[in-house]
């Protein structure tokens, strides 16, 4: 394929973006080569600027799960900017989609909305420890919450180490209240809770990984930190940023019938806008202010636009009760031919898959944490990826993100993606 004008318009990006890029991962820095500048998406498919047509299997990183420029969503939208666009004082569509929100959620009574994931983490992390008194949060290595100084935090060696600053500007006294554990080791966050007794506040999870590929909690794993955090009267928060109205309506929660007290949202609850929200039950939101001492603000969070566009993508969801298993249907398809043709081509690989989320990893080993993950041959990948892109499939540029299914995908598209790996996986070894 040719990418002219996608090349020329990275060129004039780097003038005046840091890297020419708003978010370091559209840089392709994991792959190589020059970004691919999109002009308009409609359904699976996004069109670059040099007319090319590509399957597209990141989705805006997970929102648009009914496919881009989902016409209801799209109404909804200019109906509303029609009436304003911003007003910084409530509005009737808020209470409607937090009441909608609040009733297709298990285990929530309020919810707070912001204006991005990573909001909603950092406002998560404040309000639990607001509520238990205590500084020190747990997160899992390779899971990522946003950019918060709290969450871009690597450990040192031994249970007990405190964190240190893996980006400069985090502070080592903020680093020093984050404790990283090991996805799927429940014996690792009892050895970091034993050494810290009565001092951490929560713990903090994305009960399906998806920032180091698509990884499934395993053996019961979040019954047992959910039973060991109550054991220490520790918060568990989800973030369900990627899952949340993506695996099922009450997102992992639902899945795997556990309660979190807090749990976080965004992508998908914004049907393509900058949304994130938090929520938890009465006892816990009520600390926040106004009602509580625990502060969180936002000029324009609760904006109309991103109401309006999260409610149709909600309400939609919502009455749409074969929509999960439609998802579930085309990713485990894919998950099969994908499987079927890279075997037959002798590629090296394990394939994780949780509902429409689904990642490839070319190693053997199962994938069952952020130390797993890194063995995937990363040369490989690389291949895989511009392979796929000269195919007319978009993939995640980078080897450590899941890849998003959309309701929109046709089983034509399905086939035409397996047959595109079967073409590249011809050329990977």
């Amino acid at each position: 394929m040719i990418y002219k004008r996608s090349s020329a318009l990275f060129l004039e990006a780097e003038k005046v973006i840091p890297g020419g890029v708003n978010s370091p991962v559209r840089a392709f820095k994991g792959v190589g080569g020059t970004p691919i500048f999109v002009k308009k998406a409609k359904g699976a498919y996004l069109y670059d600027e040099d007319g090319n047509r590509l399957v597209d299997y990141i989705n805006s990183w997970g929102p648009m799960i009914l496919g881009h420029a989902y016409e209801p969503v799209v109404n909804a939208v200019t109906e509303k900017a029609k009436k304003g666009t911003s007003f910084g004082m409530p509005t009737e569509i808020e209470t409607q989609i937090a009441q909608l929100a609040v009733s297709m959620v298990p285990n929530i009574d309020k919810i707070r909305f912001v204006n991005s994931g990573t909001e909603a983490c950092m406002s998560a992390i404040r309000l639990a420890r607001g509520f238990t008194g205590r500084d020190k949060i747990i997160k899992f290595a390779g899971c990522y919450h946003g950019h918060s100084d709290s969450f871009l935090i690597q450990a040192g060696s031994g249970a007990s180490t405190f964190g240190t600053p893996n980006s400069p500007g985090v502070t080592k006294g903020t680093a020093k209240d984050t404790l990283l554990a090991r996805y799927n080791d429940i014996d690792n966050v009892k050895a970091l809770i034993n050494a810290n007794k009565n001092e951490i506040a929560c713990v903090i999870i994305e009960p399906v990984a998806g920032n180091m590929g698509c990884i499934p909690p395993k053996n019961n794993f979040l019954k047992a930190l959910k039973t060991l955090c109550e054991a220490n009267n520790i918060l568990l928060v989800f973030d369900e940023v990627m899952t949340g109205f993506r695996l099922a309506k009450g997102g992992a929660q639902e899945l795997y019938n556990i309660d979190a007290d807090i749990v976080c949202f965004g992508k998908v609850i914004g049907g393509g806008l900058p949304v994130g929200a938090f929520a938890a039950r009465n006892e816990i939101m009520n600390h926040l202010a106004p009602l509580g001492p625990v502060y969180q603000a936002g000029t324009l969070s609760g904006n109309p636009l991103a109401m309006a566009a999260g409610l149709a993508m909600l309400n939609a969801l919502n009455d749409d009760n074969e929509v999960f298993n439609r998802l579930a249907d085309k990713t485990e398809y894919l998950h099969k031919g994908i499987t079927k043709v890279l075997s037959k081509n002798k590629i090296t690989h394990t394939i994780n898959r949780v509902g429409s989320m689904i990642s490839v990893h070319f190693d053997e080993a199962e994938v069952v944490d952020f130390e797993t993950a890194a063995k995937g041959n990363n040369e490989t990948f690389k291949k895989f990826f511009h392979g796929m892109l000269n195919e007319g499939v978009y993939i995640a540029p980078s080897s450590f993100e899941t890849w998003f299914i959309t309701d929109a995908l046709s089983y034509e598209d399905l086939d035409f993606t397996i047959s595109a790996v079967d073409s590249v996986a011809k050329n990977l070894l």
